[in-house]
C-alpha cells in the first residue's frame, strides 16, 4: 500500500508545479520531497517525474495517481469531520484567509463571537488577496476564506470548493466633501485612486469609468484602501469604494451612488470535504452574523 504522505507530496505537486512551492507549503526542504517522491516512484515501480528544464513535470501514470491522491484526501478530511460532529465540543483550529475590508468589518465581531460560543476553537487568520486564497484553499493552506466578486468579473472556479454568499456590498463613488463631482460621469477630470492593475477591482472600476466617457486620470496607486480613504478625506482624489471600507466609521466624503447600484459579492468558500467540520460551519455561522448585524457597513451617501 502506498503511503499517504508521500501521495500527499505527489498531489502538491501537481497542484503547485514545483519542488520549491511544494517545500515552503509543507515548511520541508526541497531535497527531502525530492527524496520522498523517489522511495514513491520506486514503490510504486514507473517513472513519475521527468525533468524539464529547471523543473520536473508529472508523467500521465503521476498525474493519475495524483488525482487518486486527492480523492484519498478528501476522503481522510471527510472522515475527520464526520468523527467531529459526533463530538459534544467544537474543538480545533481553523485556518482563514479574509482580504482588507472584509477583515476590518467583519473579522473583530466574528472572533468575539467565536471566543464566547466556541472557546476551544483556535481560529488562525491571514489576510490574503481573494484570488490567491481561494487557490490556497483548494490546496488545502486554509480551511476556510472571504472573497469577493466585482459585478460582471466571475472569481476563478476551483473544483472542490463550495461557495455561500456572505453579503451584498454596494460600490459607490467616493468624493471630498467640498468636491463639486455630483455623479460618475462629472469625475472625468478629477485625479482618482485605484488599487494596482491586475486587481479585479482596478479592472472594474475602469470598465465603469470607460462606460461613463472617460479614461480616469489615475495618479495614485495602493492596495491598502485606507489609503484611498484618506486621500479622500484630504480632498486629493476620488475613488470607488466598497461599503465594508468604511464599516463603523463616518464615510470619508460625500458617497455617490453609480447607475446601476453596483456591489460586490462577498463569499465564503470551503472545500466540500472539509466544509461539514463542527469548527468551520461555526467559524462561517459567526461571519455571516456579522455580516448580518446593522452597522457592519454603510455611511452617509447620496445619489448620483
Amino acid at each position: 500500500m502506498y503511503d499517504v504522505r508521500r501521495l500527499r507530496l505527489l498531489k502538491e505537486l501537481a497542484d503547485r508545479g514545483t519542488l520549491a512551492e511544494v517545500a515552503a507549503a509543507l515548511r520541508f526542504s526541497p531535497s527531502s520531497v525530492s527524496q520522498q517522491l523517489a522511495i514513491l516512484e520506486r514503490e510504486v515501480g514507473v517513472p513519475l517525474l521527468v525533468p524539464s528544464g529547471r523543473r520536473v513535470v508529472l508523467t500521465p501514470e503521476a498525474q493519475l495517481l495524483a488525482d487518486r491522491a486527492g480523492e484519498v484526501l478528501d476522503l481522510l478530511e471527510r472522515a475527520e469531520s464526520e468523527v467531529a460532529a459526533r463530538t459534544v465540543s467544537v474543538t480545533g483550529t481553523v485556518r482563514l484567509a479574509i482580504f482588507q475590508s472584509a477583515a476590518l468589518a467583519l473579522l473583530p465581531a466574528s472572533l468575539s463571537l467565536m471566543t464566547r460560543q466556541h472557546p476551544q476553537v483556535r481560529v488562525e487568520v491571514v489576510q490574503h488577496e481573494p484570488e490567491a486564497a481561494l487557490q490556497r484553499t483548494a490546496t488545502r493552506d486554509f480551511d476556510l476564506v472571504v472573497a469577493e466578486q466585482y459585478p460582471g468579473h466571475a472569481t476563478a472556479w476551483h473544483a472542490g470548493l463550495d461557495h455561500r454568499p456572505l453579503v451584498r456590498d454596494p460600490i459607490r463613488l467616493a468624493v471630498p466633501i467640498d468636491s463639486a463631482v455630483g455623479s460618475l460621469q462629472q469625475a472625468a477630470e478629477a485625479a482618482w485612486v485605484l488599487e494596482p492593475r491586475g486587481a479585479a477591482s482596478r479592472h472594474w472600476a475602469e470598465q465603469q469609468c470607460r462606460r461613463a466617457g472617460f479614461e480616469p486620470d489615475v495618479r495614485y496607486e495602493s492596495a491598502d484602501l485606507e489609503v484611498h480613504m484618506r486621500l479622500v478625506e484630504s480632498g486629493n482624489a476620488v475613488a470607488l469604494l466598497p461599503d465594508l471600507v468604511w464599516s463603523g466609521r463616518s464615510a470619508p466624503g460625500r458617497m455617490l451612488v453609480p447607475d446601476g447600484a453596483p456591489e460586490r459579492e462577498v463569499f465564503t468558500a470551503a472545500r466540500l470535504s472539509g466544509a461539514d467540520r463542527p469548527a468551520v460551519v461555526a467559524l462561517r455561522r459567526a461571519l455571516e452574523t456579522a455580516a448580518s448585524r446593522p452597522g457592519h457597513a454603510g455611511g452617509p451617501h447620496t445619489v448620483a
